[in-house]
């Protein structure tokens, strides 16, 4: 698609990663890209925690008050999943978006220091990594393997194909995120998620009347069979059992489903955008312009980085003035 083209192909990639095996989860990965691009999509949006996973019915042994060894077993192994952003792996996924000249949302689980976060990312087709979104607010038990991000990462980057951005599976219930997001001008909105139930399509058509944007949303389809045999679940061991069973959609900007939900298995579902709907809904409704009351409501946006340590002056040095005047530096 040209700049001037208001034509977007945009496909959302419903599967699930090898669970605790990164590399087959990236050969997996280059795989889908390669046939959401022989489709002619011009971006390919992938599910929440694609790459690293989402370990849909572990409980990492936690009880109130307690912790198991082979819950903390669990949580090494899921640690080692992860990815750092960047990384090799994160190169990796940047020569697949490169290679087939498409865009590229992926969920990951981003490793930083000792914690964990689900992570969006979003590479140009040129492989470049735009930006990426931490989850704000993780939801019931990811808490305890998910730490929570900040709003220097509330993202929209712009693309050929238009403002495009991410909202991670629940974050999409919080309004005031929402509202940040629109008034950064998101005309795609990408909602990678694992929620699977029937109450996620009308939340996405909301979002997009809401906020007058496509809304692509991908959900993993998860079975037991794409997990190890050691993979304990309260969902047992049969490996056609299904953990998370999919309903990717894809909504225009006045809440015509483009691609209905689909609960079957794996599947990539491709739909043509027409960019020109967006101001034709803009014309009476643009929640952060002439629909808005800044008279009545505001909101503050802190994007600063919140981080624990903090350095000034000096470079730490592990060499102290003790050694130096010993002569042992």
């Amino acid at each position: 698609m040209s700049e001037t083209d208001p034509i977007v192909t945009a496909a959302v990639v419903q599967a699930a990663p090898v669970m605790f095996d990164t590399p087959r989860t990236l050969a997996k990965l280059a795989d889908l890209a390669r046939k959401a691009a022989s489709e002619g999509a011009d971006i390919a949006v992938f599910p929440e925690a694609f790459v690293g996973g989402y370990p849909k019915g572990l409980d990492f042994g936690a009880r109130l008050g307690t912790r198991s060894p082979a819950g903390r077993e669990d949580f090494r192994r899921y640690f080692e999943s992860a990815i750092a952003v960047p990384g090799p792996e994160t190169e990796e996924i940047g020569r697949v978006a490169r290679a087939n000249a498409i865009h590229l949302v992926i969920g990951v689980i981003e490793r930083d220091g000792g914690t964990l976060y689900c992570t969006a990312l979003m590479y140009g087709p040129d492989g470049r990594l735009l930006g990426k979104h931490r989850k704000l607010m993780p939801t019931a038990l990811e808490r305890l393997v998910w730490g929570c991000g900040d709003g220097s990462t509330l993202t929209v980057v712009d693309s050929a194909i238009g403002r495009l951005g991410s909202v991670i599976c629940w974050e999409n219930y919080m309004p005031l995120l929402r509202m940040a997001m629109y008034a950064q001008g998101i005309e795609l909105y990408c909602a990678p998620t694992v929620d699977d139930r029937d109450t996620w399509l009308p939340a996405m058509r909301t979002i997009a009347q809401e906020g007058r944007c496509f809304v692509l949303s991908a959900c993993q389809y998860l079975t037991r069979a794409d997990c190890p045999p050691s993979y304990d679940v309260a969902q047992g061991s049969d490996p056609a059992a299904v953990l998370i069973r999919g309903g990717s959609c894809i909504v225009d900007p006045l809440g015509a489903v483009l691609v209905e939900p689909g609960f079957e298995g794996e599947a990539i579902r491709v739909a043509e955008l027409d960019r020109r709907l967006i101001p034709r809904g803009k014309y009476d409704l643009d929640v952060v312009g002439h629909y808005a009351r800044p008279d009545v409501f505001s909101l503050a946006v802190d994007t600063r980085p919140k981080r624990a340590v903090s350095f000034s002056g000096p470079a730490v040095s592990s060499t102290t003035s003790e050694d130096q005047e010993n002569g042992n530096a």
